[in-house]
């Protein structure tokens, strides 16, 4: 259930479906304590949808139902998790605890907020297959706290026995997918979470990706760009932005209201320099584990009368001790918090500001952990310090025994000291230190340089690390043991004096896992988006705008990853709208095909989770879903080539005809019938589309040889140059030295002509497309037309400005200029 830096898998999630192809999923997240309910109409025979589910939550361990049967010979959810999640642990219980009725009794138990505003008293009798999915996942994992006797055979059966805070889960509740849709391979394609070629790079440091760029904008040890202070506790900053990070990359928003109130806040920080340091500095203050420990609040362990050892008991004595010291510590930076938010203008941060900062249950809370732990207690990350604290948690008097054990401790404590001071005076060890770490205790640590030949043999468990030598002895053995059983027993009456103060806290629970939503959304709003774009030359990150049915384009965009890789990364325009909705993409290879691809789908997932985007203009459509079909993917396993899969890809697309989809696809051996598409070949017969259809434009990456480099360059296309998609070798081999008689013979052969720009090109093709452009003229005026007519629907030029640029579209319709 705990993890240590927050990007390991904390979901367990159940699944079942029915004959009529609908899926339920519950996902339930340990370290949130959040509970993810959504329900939806299989599509594909291969479970893409809940393949990507499942990808998305990553899970440790998956239920379902024993039954591998899907109908009309689908793969079935079963079986989907041992083919592509083999890692996953399966488990499977009995169909008969996938029971929706009770799965309703305990989400209407479990959850915040009332089952009116999750959709549950509307949507019950509809969606019954994640609340069945629900209840056979919390009899697995969890049990909530007023529900014993209602679920007493599920306390015996249960494999974990956590007993869940009532009203205390966040609980979400989506029909179908409420966010934009991408795929476990359009992941992988777009490189949003892991690069797919770390050799690539030429570096030996980790590989790049959306998630990592983001993530890594800030580190270790103090090492901030442009500004930001030097701090060794910068660490404090990671709270869980990673995993709100990943969740929002995997599944954008499509809710405009909410990506706008996002965008308003970074634009306040990034013109609020005061905000934005101030926001820094306030975050700095809430410990790393505060998410984390503010939801465990929400658990309380099964009590077990038989069979636990002490040691376990005092073990969980100690993490109750330290959730409560780290909420002290939290609660302890909230007014620091409301100080930095006051006077802040956007809606997220003024509404921050009156669910946290004005919250009384907060103050509340913080009263009465001030009645039983000690004002000076503060969280500590080294080891031994964060032992003495929490063995001096509780305030001196309230519990005798734990007064006994407190000086036992300290006793202890003093004659390990006392000893390393004695061997330093007996064996001439000036130098001598006593570390301590939560494995082992205390230890000697000797500098080699201080060691004349061999140690004395009082020293024992002798070990070399770097340039000195760890080693232990039998007295200080012995002082570890009491030591440690002093330490146990200082948890263990500690924990007896917290028992009144846990059931305070969790009367009020939901507030607490409120603090870490907010605290989550901030650091990924400051450390990631703000700073991020901080980093970043003036103007080259712009907020995007988003219409409802407006045309999807940009200016100077620019890939979001490789920009930072590359000194010189060559800019590129896109404009896709109902009147040119597909764009084909020519160039030969390593021309910057592919990295177009990726950008353009790059830049509408920064857009949809509320961050600036790398162009000068961008203005865009809510996307639903992403589709991409990139490289070859033969697999010799399955017996599967290239063309199968991307026939199971065109199924896929086609039985899930989303109107705001965006439809990435290349190297395919044919072409394919798209609605909303960006297609990159090398296939000449697709470039005479453009002849033909008026929504097809074609863009050419032309590559020329400059000192012996190449120099990229982004071109319409016309006849001329609609040849470098078929015959690009030419140039660059003649540019090589090739001979010049074998190029004659290729061309002679395949009735090939070469043209003033370099390009070669079949001549009857050329003549075709020249028929085309004179047989699809009128078609093609009409469209550019519309087109220009879609574009200044959605301008905010002024009245004077619409009405000049409708005079020059007339003007350049007459004169045939369009």
């Amino acid at each position: 259930m705990e993890d240590d830096n927050g990007e390991n898998s904390n979901f367990v999630v159940g699944l079942i479906e029915n004959r009529a192809k609908e899926v339920g999923v519950a996902a339930f997240d340990l370290r949130s304590a959040s509970l993810h309910l959504s329900q939806y109409i299989e599509t594909s025979s291969s479970y893409q949808n809940t393949k990507t589910l499942l990808n998305f939550y990553d899970p440790m361990v998956v239920i379902v139902t024993p039954t591998k049967s899907a109908p009309d010979g689908m793969v079935g959810v079963s079986e989907l998790v041992d083919r592509f999640f083999s890692s996953t642990t399966k488990v499977i219980i009995a169909r008969g605890c996938f029971d929706d009725t009770k799965g309703a009794v305990l989400v209407k138990n479990l959850a915040a907020k009332e089952p009116s505003a999750l959709g549950l008293d509307t949507y019950y009798k509809q969606y019954y297959l994640c609340l069945a999915a629900a209840a056979a996942t919390i009899k697995w994992y969890i049990l909530p706290l007023p529900l014993f006797e209602f679920f007493s055979e599920y306390l015996i059966e249960a494999e974990k026995g956590l007993i869940i805070t009532n009203h205390s889960l966040s609980v979400t509740f989506n029909g179908s997918f409420d966010h934009m849709n991408i795929d476990a391979t359009s992941v992988q394609n777009l490189e949003i979470i892991e690069p797919m070629h770390s050799s690539l790079w030429g570096t030996n440091n980790k590989k790049k990706s959306l998630f990592h760029m983001l993530k890594t904008t800030q580190t270790a040890g103090g090492k901030l760009c442009h500004g930001l202070p030097n701090s060794s506790s910068l660490i404090d900053l990671v709270l869980c932005r990673t995993r709100l990070l990943r969740a929002n990359l995997l599944q954008p928003l499509k809710d405009i209201e909410t990506i706008n109130a996002r965008l308003d806040c970074l634009d306040e920080l990034m013109s609020n320099e005061q905000l934005f340091f101030g926001l820094f500095q306030a975050l700095r203050k809430f410990p790393k584990e505060t998410d984390k420990v503010l939801c465990h609040f929400c658990f309380k362990p099964k009590k077990v009368t038989t069979g636990v050892l002490a040691i376990d008991n005092s073990k969980k004595s100690q993490i109750l001790i330290s959730n409560i010291i780290v909420l002290k510590t939290a609660l302890d930076a909230v007014p620091l918090l409301s100080k930095v938010l006051k006077d802040a203008n956007c809606f997220l941060l003024k509404n921050v500001y009156k669910s946290i900062c004005e919250n009384e249950k907060f103050a509340s809370i913080r009263e009465r952990i001030g009645e039983v732990i000690d004002e000076d207690v503060l969280h500590a990350r080294v080891p031994f310090v964060a032992r003495t604290q929490q063995c001096f948690a509780v305030k001196a008097g309230i519990d005798g025994l734990l007064d006994i054990a407190r000086r036992s401790f300290c006793d202890t404590s003093e004659a390990i000291h006392n000893l390393a001071n004695k061997y330093r005076q007996d064996f001439k060890l000036p130098n001598l230190k006593i570390p301590f770490n939560n494995r082992q205790g205390f230890y000697f640590s000797i500098p080699q340089r201080d060691i004349q030949g061999k140690l004395p043999s009082k020293f024992i468990q002798v070990i070399k690390q770097g340039n000195n030598m760890h080693c232990s002895s039998l007295e200080l053995a012995s002082l570890n043991v009491r030591n440690k059983s002093a330490a146990k027993e200082c948890y263990i009456r500690t924990e007896f004096c917290l028992g009144a103060l846990m059931d305070a806290i969790r009367e009020d629970v939901s507030v607490l896992t409120l603090l870490a939503e907010v605290l989550c959304l901030l650091d990924m709003m400051v450390n990631s988006f703000a700073h991020t774009i901080s980093t970043k030359p003036v103007d080259k990150y712009t907020r995007p705008h988003f219409t409802s049915d407006g045309p999807l384009a940009m200016d100077s965009g620019r890939h979001p990853i490789l920009e930072g890789v590359h000194n010189e990364f060559i800019p590129n325009n896109i404009f896709l709208s109902e009147a040119s909705n597909m764009v084909i993409v020519t160039g030969p290879n390593m021309s910057g095909k592919s990295t177009f691809l990726q950008q353009v789908c790059l830049v509408v997932i920064l857009a949809q989770i509320g961050c600036y985007v790398p162009a000068r203009f961008a203005t865009l459509r809510v996307v639903d879903r992403i589709f991409t079909r990139m490289g070859t993917v033969d697999s010799l396993e399955s017996n599967s080539s290239t063309a199968l899969f991307g026939f199971r890809d065109l199924e896929l697309w086609i039985s899930n005809p989303y109107d705001k989809s965006v439809w990435i696809t290349s190297k395919l051996d044919g072409f394919q019938i798209l609605r909303y598409t960006i297609f990159a070949t090398h296939m000449q017969n697709l470039s005479e589309l453009a002849t033909m259809y008026p929504n097809v434009k074609t863009v050419h990456f032309d590559v020329d040889i400059k000192k012996n480099r190449m120099d990229f360059k982004s071109l319409p296309v016309s006849i001329e140059r609609w040849a470098a998609a078929c015959s690009t070798l030419w140039p660059y081999a003649s540019r090589s030295g090739w001979i010049t008689e074998f190029s004659d013979r290729i061309r002679q052969k395949h009735h090939i002509e070469y043209y003033p720009k370099g390009m070669f090109t079949r001549s009857y093709e050329v003549k075709r497309m020249e028929m085309n452009l004179g047989q699809y003229h009128d078609i093609q005026m009409a469209y550019r037309v519309a087109q220009r007519l879609i574009c200044l629907k959605y301008s905010n030029q002024d009245e004077d400005s619409i009405r000049q640029a409708l005079h020059n579209l007339k003007e350049c319709y007459i004169n045939g200029d369009l």
